[in-house]
């Protein structure tokens, strides 16, 4: 008996020895933290925002060139979209890469449903979204999008989550709004809208889950989903903004995802213009504009509306600047070196994380005397991920 308990003790001790992930986990909370993209490497930064510093280093994460992270409603978990079609599941606490598979040919971003069980999948190639199981990243349902030909479907892009189990994406070549309903797996349900305008290049949707707007990169305007009421079909708001002014070449979309909400103001990238644009959210119609360094990537808005965080497209990627909502003034302009890629506040506003990509690190800022407080190194960053994010909709 002592000899088989010896036998027992033994060969506890070697399966604890044998597990070092696990003794290497984080005993914390999850709700400043954060993953920083490091697009180049294939890899991300696990960091407390708290403590401004790096806790893990995740590889193996494919080609981020364009990556964008959503998390698990219990923040432990990050989901990953990677440019190459792989989607990767990060432990948040333990820094490590849980499951990663390769599910298209080039994707474009993703979602996760209300309740946190599904994880959907925006791709250029094959063309479609793909939903999948939040927990082991099996395939639950495969939507090909609208054929552009034989062999081809059109690229999905602004796909965002939708309260009542929903997500919703445009169809960039066909010119489409899709409304996904997956409240019963087993029977998902897809309305489609057509003739929402040219080309929709990427789609945002307000705070209270009620809107969906595509921005029209082939037509000056964008096009309005009412969730509440998608029987009415698609509207035109911010129709001909650009009427009789010339477009300028176009190297970096805007990002619509990190639009700006301020009181009842909505702050909106033109595209191919030099301007912010703005408009009143409940006639959504413009009612100004704003002249600023170059081509708009994202205009994004302090947690509190007070502040509006602007940064560029190449050539004019080493700025940042800040607008004052009440004014519409230009308030500080900032130069932080070549590859300004994003800005992720965070959840109460008093912070701003700003990735410098060629100046390999990422910076943070107090969102009221706009000076700097701390700085990280990472290799070529690009997004930055707060944790908070499980609890927006449409982030």
């Amino acid at each position: 008996m002592r000899a088989s308990m010896k036998s027992l003790f033994l060969i506890a001790w070697l399966l604890a020895i044998s597990l070092p992930v696990a003794a290497e986990c984080q005993l914390r909370g999850t709700g400043d933290l954060a993953l920083v993209i490091e697009r180049a490497t294939g890899s991300a930064q696990v960091i407390d925002t708290t403590h401004r510093r790096s806790l893990f280093h995740v590889k193996g994460l494919g080609d981020l060139s364009h990556a964008s992270v959503v998390y698990s409603r219990d923040e432990r978990y990050a989901y990953v979209f990677g440019r190459d079609g792989g989607l990767s599941k990060i432990d948040m606490l333990c820094g490590t890469l849980v499951k990663r598979i390769v599910q298209g040919g080039n994707s474009i971003g993703g979602a996760i449903s209300q309740d946190g069980r599904f994880i959907a999948v925006s791709n250029y190639v094959p063309g479609g979204v793909k939903v999948f199981s939040a927990e082991d990243l099996s395939l639950v349902f495969d939507l090909p999008a609208t054929a552009i030909s034989a062999d081809k479907n059109s690229k999905t892009v602004g796909l965002v989550d939708a309260p009542g189990e929903r997500f919703v994406f445009s169809l960039y070549d066909t010119g489409e709004i899709w409304l996904l309903d997956m409240l019963n797996p087993a029977k998902p349900k897809v309305t489609r809208f057509t003739g929402v305008g040219r080309q929709p290049y990427d789609g945002l949707i307000t705070p209270d889950g009620r809107y969906y707007i595509a921005g029209l990169f082939g037509e000056d305007g964008l096009a309005m989903l009412d969730l509440w009421h998608p029987e009415k079909g698609v509207t035109r708001i911010m129709d001909h903004y650009g009427r009789g002014e010339r477009k300028l070449p176009v190297y970096k979309m805007p990002h619509l995802e990190g639009w700006a909400m301020a009181g009842d103001t909505a702050f909106l990238p033109a595209v191919g213009h030099h301007e912010v644009l703005v408009a009143d959210r409940h006639g959504w119609k413009e009612k100004a504009r704003i002249a600023v360094h170059g081509q708009p990537v994202f205009v994004m808005a302090q947690p509190d509306g007070r502040r509006i965080w602007v940064n560029f497209a190449f050539p004019d990627n080493d700025t940042v600047q800040v607008i004052d909502t009440e004014s519409l003034k230009i308030i500080k302009t900032m130069k932080l070196g070549k590859g300004v890629l994003h800005m992720e506040f965070a959840p109460r506003g008093e912070a701003v994380w700003v990735s410098v990509r060629d100046r390999n690190h990422i910076l943070e800022f107090d969102t009221r005397t706009l000076k700097p407080l701390a700085e990280l190194p990472a290799t070529k960053p690009s997004g930055i991920f707060l944790s908070a994010r499980a609890h927006r909709t449409g982030l």
